[in-house]
């Protein structure tokens, strides 16, 4: 039985196998998720891990436990999952846990429409009632079905409906896998296209034997990049475990950041929605605003965190939303986040036009940032108002606490927040050029680590 109060988390359910999450857990949850959603049907996927496809099957039975008939996509990437809840509009679950490694799973739901389910909209509940049925044992009435339906194909097929890559010049391009999900995916949504495909480790192994499979840190691109200098590549893109992320790599072999991906899928957007809100994070560069704004469209800032994002997407309407994280929102798509939906926009803004890809992104990125840089700090809240302290009072210096702590100076600015599960203060620092940008950095992480 599955430690619930350690397992659920503020937007999905995440722990080890079989120590914290186990089948019979699952099954409690796929029993709570039906009486807490009142589900009739449930479209359930998963990852490639060894424990996902029995964690699904145990979430299944609890399901139709309670009467509801449970549709069964099998092998799929997070972003498939999305797709399942919108086209067919019902709820969903998906069984992964994302970038961590091997001995984790986990499950990402969402209500019909691709609704996300948070700590403040169902998910507290379903763990409530899981925890009920643990203890109770408690059975249902049965009479659910399970059937099992292919949606690889109308998932890649919906996503070229949503980018024009018709008239794109060939291009070279190579894909990191990570033995994740976009090893079954890429081959199908690229079918077609002229690309010339280079794959980096596209069997499916849960094990993740050649690297993590989580872009966002450094040395899991290694490999990545060696290759696009190798082949001599217009474009690198590495995906997540669960493929619901994708990172760039230019044709120099160098890491493109989020920030000037968001800024240019933001520019694509708008030239289809003129006067569009886009969403940004608070991490984000400002590059992304300015840009937003001397496009026409009109930006929100946000906090980070994917329910937040959707949260303002449909409070706001709108149109795509970006974060630090190589998450990327999409109001066609049921105002969820495709890793595999950015690539294709940014394919087609590369094979629309003959520039190399870091030409095109200099119109995108215009700051240095730091990357985000843990400390462990057992004191988070201490350690931020020693911070505030040293920069309160200096000339043009701003402060906010959206989430943790921002702030601003001239040509600069910071952000710390704390981690929701360690000891941890996470910094992201930005300003005009690296030298200010190392300065503040420095200045900040000293204090901290005081």
């Amino acid at each position: 039985m599955g430690d619930l109060a350690k397992i659920f988390k503020a937007y999905d359910v995440r722990g080890v196998v079989p120590d914290e999450f186990d089948e019979e857990t699952a099954e409690a949850v796929g029993a709570a998720f039906v009486e807490v959603t009142g589900a009739g049907t449930v479209v359930v996927a998963h990852d490639m891990r060894a424990s996902s496809g029995p964690l699904a099957g145990a979430f299944a039975r609890g399901a139709t436990s309670r009467g509801a008939d449970v549709v069964h996509a099998g092998l799929g990437s997070t972003d498939l999952l999305y797709y399942a809840s919108g086209s067919l509009a019902l709820p969903g679950v998906m069984f992964t846990a994302s970038h961590n490694p091997a001995r984790y799973n986990g499950m990402k739901m969402c209500r019909a429409g691709a609704l996300p389910i948070g700590g403040d909209s169902g998910l507290a509940e379903i763990r409530d009632r899981a925890a009920e049925l643990l203890r109770s044992g408690a059975g249902g009435a049965g009479g659910g079905t399970v059937s099992e339906r292919d949606l690889l194909r109308g998932y890649a097929d919906h996503l070229r409906t949503l980018v024009d890559l018709s008239g794109i010049r060939p291009l070279k391009v190579v894909v990191d896998a990570g033995n994740g999900m976009g090893g079954h995916t890429v081959p199908v949504v690229f079918e077609g296209l002229p690309l010339e495909l280079s794959e980096l480790y596209f069997e499916l192994d849960g094990d993740f034997p050649n690297h993590e499979a989580n872009p966002i840190e450094p040395d899991n691109l290694r490999d990545l990049q060696k290759a696009v200098l190798d082949v001599g590549a217009d474009i690198g893109l590495a995906f997540d475990g669960d493929a619901d992320r994708c990172w760039v790599i230019d044709e120099r072999g160098e890491s493109v950041s989020p920030s000037a991906i968001t800024a240019l899928v933001a520019v694509r957007e708008l030239a289809r929605h003129p006067g569009a809100k886009i969403i940004h994070n608070l991490i984000t560069s400002r590059s992304v605003p300015e840009i937003v704004a001397e496009h026409g469209g009109e930006p929100v800032r946000t906090r980070v965190g994917h329910s937040f994002i959707k949260a303002e997407m449909a409070r706001t309407g709108a149109v795509f939303g970006g974060e630090h994280s190589a998450h990327y929102y999409f109001k066609d798509f049921w105002s969820a986040d495709s890793g595999m939906l950015a690539a294709l926009h940014v394919l087609a803004a590369l094979g629309g036009q003959d520039r190399p890809l870091s030409e095109i992104l200099t119109d995108y990125a215009r700051y240095a940032a730091s990357g985000e840089i843990n400390s462990t700090v057992a004191d988070q809240a201490g350690a931020a108002a020693r911070v505030r302290e040293t920069f309160a009072g200096r000339d043009g210096v701003t402060f906010d606490e959206l989430d943790g702590l921002t702030v601003s100076g001239p040509g600069w600015w910071f952000n710390l927040r704390p981690s929701n599960t360690e000891p941890l203060l996470r910094l992201n620092a930005e300003a005009a050029d690296e030298i200010q940008m190392a300065a503040i950095r420095d200045e900040v992480l000293a204090v901290v680590r005081s």
